[in-house]
């Protein structure tokens, strides 16, 4: 049984796993609402809403579901905000040495990796390895508000990095975007919401695509190119045409992750395609993946909408399923900047 601990961002996330049963219990408490008064994460104030709401999620989850049966604490230790992974970091410190458990360090963005491989995990537990062994080499996409990146998960699960983006992640671009047509946070929601009645194809932004050959991600244009539109509107223009602008820019978005996506299935010998991290809750995004599956004849897996933001339950799978998740010294548990490869 494992004890995940999230805090790397905004969410103070609890999880159980068990390998022979799947998720015992997931447990989170949110700050959304705290943070969209000020147009995005406040660092300190995030640190702080971790230090007051971690001891009684932990409570929580013990009067729940029972502390019994424990063998191993893991807890994200990067990429993310110093003060809230330091939060995460001491209390699963803690808990190691109370419980004389070994600790997992799980970097934050192999949690996304493998998180599209919790619902096939829950399926049928005892056929997992098997299950998992046939959709390798698996070619993933993460796609959140810090990290937009390609991966090739080989067939000993080794992780390898194929491209990430040049400048803004797809989220940042989105939430970035919201900003600049005067809604709140986060943005990417908002935005999804309000295209649903616009045209996709009414202005014509930059994709950023490059050549064929380069995977690399860019959507600083992007937003450049909003920002010289909206420029140019009124702001009565602009509230006319809300829906359509949103629709467009959210489109370009897609089209450049799909574009780029495809351009990977084609250079890889991928038997799967995985959609994971923040804005993979987009519906509209999900759609042309789905699509893209289907055209290329290679089964999807999703992140469950559940798991697709920050959440200790991929943090959990992650340090059961990853195998370059192995013990550490409570002493060397360093902050991860970025994603460790095998």
């Amino acid at each position: 049984m494992i004890l995940a601990l999230e805090t790397s961002c905004d969410e103070t996330a609890l999880a159980l796993f068990d390998p022979a049963h799947g998720l015992a219990g997931e447990w989170m408490h949110s700050q959304i609402a705290l943070h969209a008064g000020h147009g995005g994460v406040v660092p300190d104030l995030a640190t702080r809403e971790h230090l007051r709401h971690l001891g009684p999620l932990l409570e929580r989850a013990r009067a729940e579901a029972g502390f019994g049966g424990i063998t191993r604490i893991a807890v994200t230790h990067g990429p993310g905000l110093a003060g809230c992974l330091a939060i995460g970091t001491a209390a699963a410190k803690a808990l190691a040495l109370a419980w004389q458990v070994p600790l997992l360090g799980v970097n934050h963005l192999r949690g996304h990796a493998f998180s599209p491989f919790i619902t096939l995990h829950a399926a049928e537990p005892a056929a997992f390895a098997a299950r998992l062994d046939a959709l390798l080499p698996h070619l993933g996409l993460i796609v959140s508000g810090g990290n937009t990146l390609l991966f090739i998960l080989d067939r000993q699960r080794r992780l390898h990095v194929l491209a990430t983006t040049r400048d803004d992640a797809a989220g940042e671009a989105l939430d970035k975007g919201a900003k600049l047509l005067g809604l709140g946070y986060p943005g990417g929601p908002l935005i999804e919401k309000l295209a649903t009645t616009g045209r996709a194809d009414a202005y014509d932004f930059p994709r950023g695509l490059g050549p064929r050959r380069d995977l690399a991600f860019s959507f600083s244009g992007l937003k450049t190119s909003l920002r010289y539109q909206l420029e140019k509107m009124t702001p009565a223009d602009i509230a006319a045409r809300l829906p359509d602008l949103c629709a467009s820019y959210q489109q370009a978005v897609i089209d450049a992750l799909v574009r780029k996506t495809t351009f990977a299935l084609e250079r890889t010998s991928a038997r799967s395609l995985g959609l994971s991290g923040g804005v993979a809750q987009n519906r509209p995004l999900r759609t042309a993946l789905e699509r893209l599956a289907r055209e290329r004849r290679v089964p999807l897996q999703l992140a469950e909408p559940r798991h697709t933001g920050d959440n200790a339950a991929m943090i959990a799978f992650a340090a059961w399923a990853d195998p370059s998740v192995t013990p550490r010294p409570l002493s060397a548990l360093p902050v991860e900047p970025s994603l460790a490869l095998a």
